[in-house]
């Protein structure tokens, strides 16, 4: 059962970001940058990251503390984390049940991210969505900080792969699941 498909990108109840990004690479180079700890140690900063890309599997990614601090959620950096649902090779994936652990405050969650990928010409059109159900003050600043954070995450991740980066899969995603 693809479970992508019985949540719709376009709609939740909570807050959500979205972004869309073309990046001149092979949709598996794309997919495979979320799951390659050396890659998201380049473009997304992580300290550390144990993700697994198959159903059932960890997403867990860590990045130092901050040395500043927000007004309302302290220090930044931490841990986010969740479950990977659904994982298609060189096309999606989504993880469910997803907080984010600052270093000094309780967690946000849970959340889900959404990734999928679809050729689009030469290039590989990524849509992200990253939602929750939540809507008082810590989850509004999350969603400012990490809606921004994405962007520039994004950017990134589209710079690394086109400057020739060959990201892989650990050896359990590398079967396409059907």
């Amino acid at each position: 059962m693809n479970l992508l498909n019985l949540i719709p990108m376009t709609k939740s109840r909570g807050l959500e970001i979205n972004q869309s990004i073309l990046i001149t690479a092979a949709p598996t180079r794309v997919l495979a940058a979320f799951f390659d700890p050396d890659a998201l140690s380049t473009w997304w900063k992580t300290a550390r990251s144990v993700t697994t890309p198959r159903p059932l599997g960890v997403y867990a990614v860590e990045w130092e503390t901050t040395p500043f601090q927000d007004d309302l959620l302290g220090s930044l950096g931490g841990v986010f984390y969740g479950t990977v649902m659904d994982f298609r090779y060189g096309r999606e994936f989504f993880v469910a049940d997803s907080y984010w652990l600052p270093p000094e405050s309780e967690p946000i969650g849970p959340m889900a991210l959404e990734v999928r990928c679809s050729v689009s010409g030469p290039a590989t059109r990524l849509d992200l969505r990253q939602s929750g159900t939540d809507t008082g003050k810590r989850w509004k600043r999350h969603h400012e900080l990490w809606a921004s954070g994405w962007k520039d995450s994004l950017s990134a991740l589209k710079r690394y792969l086109e400057q020739g980066a060959e990201p892989h899969l650990p050896d359990r995603g590398t079967v396409p699941y059907s």
